[in-house]
């Protein structure tokens, strides 16, 4: 035989696919996504169930007075003051979304399209400042904005990023001074 037939004999088909391996395999994986899917939702429930105690958000009142600053961003979460990944997702402060914030002396309005709107009254304010994160976001040194407060019993870390970062040490400049206003006026009566 000539070397060109011995080639010409070794040559097989090509495999053919095995669909029948490859539909399980991919119902199969189909199958595990949503069960890691469904596990999530749990517990992000079961999180807001153990949370069930925290009190409604207060609402905005009818009189603000005038606007000192206002922010358009986006709302990062909550989480327990000093512990930033201690999310909170009771009373929907767990939803991400964009936000417009609105400073007055009445407080601090939080505009959420989409998501529950809240305010913050000037006398439950305590400190504002920088920092790079909060559960489930992480930016550069300063990258945050960082309200807390306190509602109910807690202290809450609310995270804001403006559309503008460079707003931000104005922010905490303003919030921080009402702050050491609303103390020192306290303190005096």
């Amino acid at each position: 035989m000539t070397p060109v037939l011995l080639l010409a004999a070794e040559k097989e088909s090509a495999q053919v696919t095995d669909w029948a391996a490859r539909i399980g395999w991919v119902v199969g994986l189909a199958l595990f996504v949503a069960l890691v899917y469904w596990l999530m939702r749990e517990g992000w429930k079961w999180r807001g169930t153990l949370q069930g105690d925290l009190p409604e958000l207060p609402t905005a009142p009818g009189v603000r007075g005038p606007e000192k600053l206002s922010l358009s961003g986006r709302y990062h979460g909550s989480t327990t003051a000093g512990q930033w990944l201690d999310r909170i997702v009771a009373q929907g402060l767990g939803t991400r979304s964009r936000a417009e914030l609105t400073l007055t002396d009445a407080g601090l309005d939080v505009v959420r399209p989409g998501a529950t709107d809240f305010f913050v009254p000037a006398a439950q304010l305590r400190e504002a400042r920088l920092d790079k994160g909060i559960a489930g976001k992480v930016l550069t040194e300063g990258g945050l904005l960082i309200v807390t407060w306190a509602h109910g019993d807690r202290l809450i870390d609310s995270g804001f990023r403006s559309d503008h970062a460079a707003e931000h040490n104005e922010w905490v400049e303003a919030i921080n001074s009402m702050i050491e206003t609303n103390t020192r006026e306290g303190a005096e009566r």
